[in-house]
């Protein structure tokens, strides 16, 4: 909330700064804080509303909210980075004269206000993909304000122009190469790939390590949201005997690799074979 407001407030400063300077790189800081305002607002809501309680028809609550506004996170910076790089091509062959002075002012504003939203956010974008969307908004805002400070104070000793649109390509480069991880993370658990530091080889090996099991199929681990990691499968135990000691065992072996909700059947001998694994 404290990051929104503050990033609300300096947006229109910088927009109006932007104007008055006719600096892109401003204007393209001023671009990334807007997508700031709407992604830490979503990123708001969805907090809170990811939270609600499961019901009957979603079982699983409203928890995948949060990988969808990690996507639409990053998708809306790609759109915009693109918006950037096309201004900064077009600026990059006719350079326009830019008022350092107002430029210089308004980029180290957004600088401190990008550095303490960046902090506020910094301990928990680990751990949520929802945050981390809002937290690569915050941090490209402050590459971009960076980048604008310098631009600055290169034009005002050297007069150098050509520096504003460079500095625009520079920083939005760094935020596409953060904004498609994010998407492309987002992606992966949205079709509920195999989490990638968790090795599918490996879950099977345990599984089938255990005494008793005659093999394991129909295996499958995915991510429901951020901290969230579930598996399934079938395991074949001839042995009736063993059933219950082999669910307790492999419960211990699963969340020793990371995954927290396991859903195992057991089978004497194979009675389902609609698995992809």
């Amino acid at each position: 909330m404290a990051a929104l407001v503050m990033t609300a407030l300096f947006f229109v400063a910088e927009v109006v700064g932007g104007i008055l300077s006719n600096s892109l790189a401003l204007l393209a800081d001023a671009g990334h804080m807007f997508t700031d305002v709407a992604a830490l607002a979503l990123s708001l809501f969805v907090a809170w509303f990811s939270r609600q309680p499961a019901t009957p028809e979603k079982t699983y609550g409203y928890l995948r909210w949060e990988v969808l506004a990690a996507f639409l996170n990053g998708a809306v910076l790609l759109l915009v980075s693109a918006g950037i790089v096309w201004e900064a091509a077009l600026r990059l062959s006719e350079p326009e004269p830019v008022a350092s002075g107002t430029m210089l002012l308004v980029a180290t504003g957004g600088l401190l206000t990008n550095a303490v939203s960046a902090w506020l956010l910094h301990a928990d974008h680990h751990h949520s993909l929802n945050v981390r969307g809002a937290y690569l908004h915050v941090l490209g805002d402050l590459l971009g304000s960076v980048g604008a400070v310098g631009a600055a104070l290169l034009i005002r000793t050297t007069g150098w122009l050509v520096v504003d649109p460079l500095v625009s390509l520079l920083v939005t480069a760094l935020i596409i190469r953060s904004a498609w991880r994010l998407v492309r993370e987002s992606v992966d658990v949205l079709l509920e790939s195999t989490p990638a530091h968790i090795s599918l080889g490996a879950v099977r090996d345990r599984l089938q390590s255990m005494e008793g099991v005659h093999s394991v199929h129909d295996l499958h681990v995915w991510t429901v949201t951020s901290g969230m990691i579930a598996m399934s499968a079938h395991a074949i135990i001839p042995d009736t005997a063993l059933h219950q000691r082999f669910l307790e065992q492999s419960v211990d072996a699963m969340r020793a690799l990371g995954i927290g909700h396991v859903t195992i059947q057991v089978e004497r001998e194979e009675i389902c074979q609609g698995g992809h694994a």
